[in-house]
């Protein structure tokens, strides 16, 4: 059993990652000199062309003359341009948010990302791409690949020992790296001795990993409108005096002697800013029945669930046959004022509309987005005739839209019917987190509106007159 330090995986900070632009396979070395021994050797393939960036490493005479040497032509993008290299830059991005992911989510340091790295160029290789159907490995040696020895990146395993003692332990409580190149096998971190060794008899505690993760960030879902959803503004770009003279002699900066003071109306702002608690706010209805504000968290389900049935969104029925319901969750939210203090407690009950199918759960979910440029036509044209402004809310917009898909939802968690726990609530009306959601409240929001009377522009279909 061989061992080795976490930081002899990958003992530099620079790699050269090569990707194959018709097969999308991926290939890392450290050394530009194991390259013809990892293709022209071991799977008789000849590099023609090494297109690259132009990064210091592909610009020295030394691999320039490798090059040369070995009969590659050598071709560089254009400055500023990665989509000259579209394939490989793609391929780069994707293999460092995997990286990232991968350590993230498990308890390995970053000294790690050398494992992380070969593992996610390791499972790249054996899987389809979008614009090649086979995987990367099948392309090469003609062989498909198998994906049932695949593990769960950082989970714990118990790997068995070599000699023990009569009354000691004969496993080790270790940590799943990777897949060593020379031989079938795992790679295993060691906490207690600080070495990764290859082993193949281990059982890999997967579930326990999964189910006893805590994320280390929380992401929030708030509630977001049309009129706060940002929207990407080009900047023009500066400037620049062609007036060789201004270049010539620097400015200097002169010092005011203006004695500044901070107006009044920031007086206690930064104060209140200060002072505003950390809202912690519940992630799952358990937390909100043990949380201190758990009465105030009932009453905002509770009224959720009457804006429900007030709206008529669904009707409880007997699960069909060989229909997968999909599942819902709440989402708290505490709302304060501009002193900092809560005003109301929001709790939104939103679909899982991940798990929706397209072709069966919906079809189309386009809803148009008012443009930045009308908005501000229509401010300025109210500016300068001197009219005012009213601004509406329509409380949970999204339950007045129809369905027209079938569509059956789990019951809400706290909210189950007594004697009807098998059965599932049929939608009538969108909720939030459908797929189809903002597209049905679009369509029916039209429908009252041009039944007052108002047309819409046929170029800017959120501005009617």
């Amino acid at each position: 059993m061989s061992t080795s330090s976490p930081s002899q995986m990958i003992t530099r900070d620079l790699v050269m990652c090569i990707s194959c632009d018709i097969s999308r396979m991926l290939l890392t070395c450290s050394k530009h000199s194991k390259l013809k021994w990892k293709i022209s050797l071991q799977l008789e393939k000849h590099i023609k062309i090494l297109r690259s960036d132009r990064g210091g490493e592909y610009l020295s005479s030394e691999f320039q003359q490798y090059l040369i040497d070995n009969g590659i032509v050598s071709q560089f993008s254009a400055p500023g341009t990665p989509q000259q290299n579209g394939v490989a830059e793609s391929r780069n991005r994707t293999l460092l948010d995997m990286v990232r992911s991968m350590l993230s989510y498990s308890t390995l340091p970053i000294s790690f990302w050398g494992y992380a790295l070969q593992t996610a160029i390791y499972i790249l290789n054996d899987v389809p791409s979008k614009f090649v159907p086979k995987t990367p490995h099948e392309l090469w040696t003609g062989r498909k690949p198998s994906l049932k020895h695949l593990r769960i990146f950082g989970c714990p395993a118990h790997v068995l020992k070599g000699k023990t003692e009569k009354m000691e332990s004969r496993s080790e409580t270790c940590i799943f790296v990777g897949y060593p190149k020379e031989t079938k096998g795992y790679y295993f971190y060691s906490p207690s001795d600080l070495k990764v060794f290859v082993s193949t008899n281990a059982k890999f505690l997967e579930k326990d990993y999964m189910n006893d993760f805590v994320p280390r960030s929380r992401i929030v879902l708030n509630e977001m409108s049309g009129d706060t959803i940002p929207r990407e503004v080009t900047q023009p770009n500066p400037i620049v005096s062609s007036d060789p003279t201004q270049d010539q002699q620097p400015t200097i900066p002169r010092r005011s002697g203006r004695v500044r003071t901070q107006p009044e109306r920031y007086i206690g702002l930064g104060e209140s800013v200060e002072n505003l608690p950390d809202d912690n706010d519940p992630y799952t209805y358990k937390e909100a029945m043990e949380d201190v504000d758990s009465r105030h968290w009932q009453k905002a389900m509770q009224s959720e669930i009457e804006s429900m049935f007030d709206n008529k969104v669904w009707s409880l029925v007997d699960l069909p046959k060989g229909i997968k319901p999909i599942g819902c969750n709440w989402v708290y939210k505490r709302k304060r004022g501009m002193d900092g203090k809560v005003e109301t407690f929001k709790a939104r009950l939103v679909a899982k509309g991940y798990t929706q199918k397209e072709g069966i759960d919906y079809e189309e979910t386009f809803s148009p987005v008012a443009m930045l440029k009308s908005i501000r036509i229509l401010l300025s044209i109210a500016a300068s005739l001197d009219l005012e402004i009213w601004q509406m809310d329509v409380k949970t917009a999204f339950l007045n839209g129809s369905l027209d898909e079938s569509i059956n939802m789990m019951q809400p968690e706290g909210f189950i019917e007594k004697g009807q726990v098998d059965k599932v609530c049929k939608l009538q009306k969108s909720i939030y987190g459908l797929k189809q959601a903002s597209r049905s409240w679009n369509i029916r929001f039209d429908q009252a509106v041009n039944g007052f009377g108002f047309i819409q522009n046929p170029d800017e279909p959120c501005v009617l007159l």
